[in-house]
């Protein structure tokens, strides 16, 4: 299943972002919204938050990363003197295990397509919200997920690529300008 409890997501066809708070015996999911407020979602509603960092103010950095580190594992923090040294760049890890508790029994094409699903919805949500700059993270593996990836950006209009920085990411990253946002 692509959401657990405790997950962070952000809401695709309205602003803002909540806390999975459980999965409903309808399949909808149970999200807790920034105020607090639990509300019913479609999977294909929401979009799960995977190592994405945030623009924050130098004074709110600590508060965020301490409510955000309990939500979201994955999130990694950065000091203040990092905020005001580099802009931050949002990124989707797409390796599997971050994508699902269980791969377990999944032909490649079902693991191919969950990972194509967590891409297309982490690059809509980042054109919606006019981000200029996202990095998705492929792995080097027989290169199937990347050339997918590439392939989708290719229909793309506004939209240049190319791979990340080695010594970051290794040989297994994008980064996708968005000139189009």
């Amino acid at each position: 299943m692509l959401y657990r409890s405790g997950m962070k997501v952000v809401f695709l066809h309205q602003a803002g972002s909540g806390v999975v708070e459980g999965i409903l015996s309808n399949g909808r999911v149970s999200v807790l919204d920034g105020d607090g407020f639990a509300h019913s979602y479609l999977p294909s509603q929401i979009a799960p938050v995977y190592n994405e960092e945030y623009r924050i103010e130098d004074d709110e950095a600590e508060n965020i990363y301490i409510q955000d580190n309990r939500l979201n594992k994955r999130l990694h923090h950065k000091s203040s003197s990092d905020i005001n040294k580099k802009k931050f760049v949002p990124e989707i890890d797409l390796h599997i295990e971050e994508l699902t508790d269980s791969h377990r029994g999944l032909s490649n094409h079902e693991i191919l397509s969950q990972q194509m699903i967590a891409f297309r919805q982490f690059f809509t949500r980042s054109k919606a919200n006019k981000t200029r700059k996202i990095v998705a993270i492929h792995g080097v593996g027989e290169g199937v997920l990347r050339y997918e990836i590439r392939s989708f950006l290719n229909k793309e209009n506004g939209v240049e690529y190319y791979d990340a920085s080695y010594e970051e990411y290794g040989q297994g990253a994008t980064v996708i300008e968005l000139w189009g946002s």
